[in-house]
């Protein structure tokens, strides 16, 4: 298959995985971000920084780049970035506790008259959510085939229209702009897919217009792995001609920045650390046969319940 060949078959891929999102999660996932990517600073807290607000978000920092002019909010999307962050912890907190903790969130990084707006749209985010869940329980999934992407563009259009109870139009697009032109996006290349009458080098020119008109944000955020991908063929080289570590951060660091650097070479490490206890497991596990028993307790010494369901693909 050619180059431009493969690349259409990923923009289609892209596409069916954006629309699964779209269909499961109500459009309001967050973007995936870049491993590397430098994100601004997180604005200044007062006080100490609070423990883990559920022990699964031990290490991370809430979601959410909040801004205000003056007194008034921001409406953007970060500020539902903040909101899904304490909602993901459903199952581990009841809802009280989850709205609670964003309402805390708020007072720490907005002003008052900013936060109390704040507060009104997350009470009206936390409503339009339960709708849209109750909604959903009437909605059959999708068919295969021709069906998907009409149904994903029905989908998304019963939620824009759902959002008028609970927003007004600049508070639906600054709270769901992005994840709109995402969803639009994906479902306009899998009705390519669905248009029959295209020649392949019809539809892949038409995925060609689709690129040019993406919004900019939206051209970074596709072009950002392909560069990560780049790069890291480029660390592979210099590696396998002899490069040291420090080479290796420079050469990260001219690419990105040396905050992305430091992100790498931490994932560096951990993929090490990994690799080694694979090594140590597979080597100890020769010598147990098939004492089930045994295994699983060197499965237990060497890694947590959750990494034991990545053993099957070194098994």
């Amino acid at each position: 298959m050619s180059a431009r060949g493969r690349a259409g078959l990923m923009a289609f891929a892209l596409a069916a995985a954006g629309a699964l999102a779209l269909w499961a999660t109500g459009g309001s996932t967050p973007p995936a971000q870049s491993p590397v990517a430098a994100a601004p600073p997180m604005p200044q807290r007062t006080g100490p920084a609070p423990f883990p607000f559920v022990p699964s978000m031990a290490g991370t920092e809430p979601d959410g780049r909040l801004g205000a002019a003056g007194d008034a909010l921001k409406v953007d999307a970060e500020l539902r970035h903040l909101f899904d962050y304490y909602l993901s912890a459903l199952g581990e907190a009841e809802l009280p506790a989850i709205r609670a903790g964003i309402e805390q969130e708020l007072a720490r990084r907005l002003k008052p008259a900013a936060a109390t707006e704040a507060r009104r749209l997350l009470g009206q985010y936390l409503a339009y959510k339960r709708a849209l869940a109750e909604a959903g329980q009437d909605v059959s999934a999708p068919a295969a085939g021709t069906a998907f992407a009409a149904a994903a563009r029905q989908r998304l259009l019963a939620m824009q229209e759902l959002r008028k109870r609970y927003f007004s139009p600049a508070e639906a697009a600054g709270l769901f702009g992005d994840t709109d032109a995402r969803d639009q996006d994906a479902i306009a290349r899998l009705e390519l897919v669905d248009d029959k009458s295209l020649t392949p080098g019809q539809r892949l020119q038409k995925l060609a217009e689709l690129d040019r008109k993406l919004p900019p944000a939206l051209q970074e955020e596709r072009a950002a792995p392909q560069r990560v991908l780049n790069l890291e063929q480029q660390v592979e080289a210099a590696r396998n001609g002899g490069a040291s570590e420090d080479d290796i951060f420079r050469l990260r660091a001219a690419a990105f920045d040396p905050q992305g650097a430091n992100r790498l070479a931490q994932l560096d490490r951990e993929q090490a650390a990994w690799l080694r206890r694979i090594a140590a497991y597979r080597a100890a596990s020769a010598g147990l046969g098939e004492n089930q028993a045994a295994i699983q307790q060197l499965r237990d010494n060497l890694f947590t319940s959750s990494e034991q369901k990545r053993l099957g693909a070194y098994e």
